[in-house]
């Protein structure tokens, strides 16, 4: 029985792993706010901001969602272009009910330690202001950077904030900067030149910032959650489709998307119920 439950876990951590990847090159979707929902955003900056603490013991645990991550980015880079391109209104609808499944979850996180009243404040007033910045930097950002290898490393890094800090989409801002389409064919090419220096950048944002991250938590536990919490839910709202992107989609398009929005509705809450069924007791804290 344990030997199953153990197995369940590990394909659990995988499928979680898969969903924060892929939505790292979702755009609109942010891998650390995704991380947070699944409950294992606390634990990964812990790991990052100090390595050596528990080393064998965490990489045995973030092997699973690091194999689901890059499953995530490399193998379903190219479905989740051309599904974009293609289906964006189902594909979007589906994560948004991804998300929206996983919130309760994340809100009882957020006051797993207690929460006064002005915690539900800033929720509300950080998710009011990121969605008044997201709606800007929607329709108001477009620079043009060159493309080359400090370039891809820049890039690497603003990848890598995604994970650092819930809510924001790096897919977002590299789209802005005209970086994003490259990327992305780097990544489907296996081109090199483009990867190599990203996850340079990746790993030196990460080292910087996961420090600071973890203090913040340790200071400020609920008021950090909460604010990640105002943050997810104003990311998931910005990605809901414009009406101008359901012109041509026929009744049946429409459909699609109720029904796929549903299933990741009934995906996002079932991951929190088998979470509390089979993660094993020592990774329950």
């Amino acid at each position: 029985m344990k030997k199953n439950e153990g197995i369940i876990d590990w394909v659990f951590r995988f499928v979680k792993g898969m969903f924060i990847g892929s939505g790292a090159i979702l755009p609109g979707v942010s891998g650390g706010a995704l991380a947070a929902v699944f409950g294992i955003y606390e634990r990964m900056i812990a790991f990052l901001s100090n390595i050596r603490k528990d080393f064998l013991e965490n990489v045995r645990y973030f092997i699973p969602v690091g194999i689901g991550g890059l499953f995530g980015i490399f193998v379903l880079a190219y479905p989740i272009d051309y599904f974009l391109k293609n289906n964006e209104v189902q594909v979007l609808w589906c994560f948004i009910g991804c998300i929206l499944g996983t919130l309760p979850a994340l809100y009882k996180e957020a006051g797993k330690n207690g929460r006064k009243s002005y915690h539900l404040v800033i929720t509300i007033v950080v998710a009011i202001i990121a969605f008044v910045g997201l709606v800007y930097a929607k329709f108001n950002m477009n620079v043009v950077v060159e493309q080359s290898t400090l370039s891809w490393v820049m890039a690497g890094g603003i990848f890598a904030l995604g994970f650092i800090v819930p809510g924001l989409s790096p897919s977002n801002f590299l789209m802005y900067m005209h970086l994003y389409e490259p990327m992305t064919e780097g990544i489907k090419d296996l081109n090199f030149s483009i990867l190599i220096p990203v996850a340079i950048g990746a790993v030196l944002c990460i080292l910087l910032l996961s420090k600071l991250v973890s203090k913040l938590m340790e200071i400020a536990y609920a008021g950090i959650f909460h604010f990640i919490l105002g943050v997810v839910i104003a990311s998931t709202v910005i990605i809901a489709p414009l009406p101008e992107q359901y012109s041509g989609i026929s009744t049946g398009g429409i459909a699609a998307a109720v029904v796929l929005f549903f299933i990741g509705l009934a995906v996002g809450l079932l991951m929190e119920k088998l979470e509390v069924d089979y993660k094993p007791a020592e990774l329950n804290r």
